[in-house]
């Protein structure tokens, strides 16, 4: 196992060919996939064939920045993942102008039986603090439909500030009715 990240109680580590069943277990609860495309389960052809190969290239593409599984600790269960990597890879970011050179993007998929223990907190305040005082990050930003109220309150407890609103095209997301979001962001020296 490739250890990125340890937390009192995660792992983040490098996901593998061999985590397919877990994407597809996380990406098949409709709740887990509401904010993100409207609650349809990814298909496994696609986890298999597109997303996983994708996340898997980052690690050569961006030494210590990609995609991470996460596993709780104490039980050994994947329980969802992390994203931390250049904001410039993501695509819906780009076309509205929501991206600075030099940014990293945060973000994260959880299942539900991880919700409300704290995970998010812990995995993003982690990766923050790991980016400013070890990979020379500069700033971190995060994305989020306004109407996800608990991602939000991680961003807000994590120490990052609202920066502005937007929406999301209908092309972008076209299965989810209530496209407004939000912009986080914070800087290595207000953070550290």
């Amino acid at each position: 196992m490739n250890i990125f990240l340890e937390t009192e109680r995660l792992i983040l580590r490098q996901f593998t060919s061999a985590d397919v069943e877990n994407l597809v277990l996380l990406d098949s609860d409709r709740q887990v996939m509401r904010f993100i495309n409207g609650g349809t389960p990814t298909p496994t052809e696609v986890i298999q064939n597109q997303l996983l190969p994708k996340i898997l290239s980052y690690y050569a593409k961006y030494p210590h920045f990609g995609f991470w599984a996460v596993d709780e600790k104490m039980s050994q269960e994947f329980i969802g993942w992390f994203h931390f990597y250049p904001a410039i890879e993501n695509q819906f970011a780009v076309e509205l102008n929501l991206v600075t050179p030099g940014e990293i993007a945060l973000g994260y998929r959880l299942r539900q039986g991880a919700w409300g223990k704290g995970y998010g907190t812990e995995g993003s305040k982690a990766l923050i603090h790991k980016g400013f005082t070890e990979l020379q990050v500069q700033r971190v930003v995060v994305w989020a439909l306004a109407e996800n109220l608990a991602s939000i309150r991680v961003m807000q407890k994590v120490g990052l500030q609202f920066e502005r609103a937007f929406s999301f095209t209908e092309q972008q997301l076209p299965n989810v009715s209530q496209r407004q979001a939000v912009k986080y962001g914070v800087m290595s020296p207000i953070y550290c």
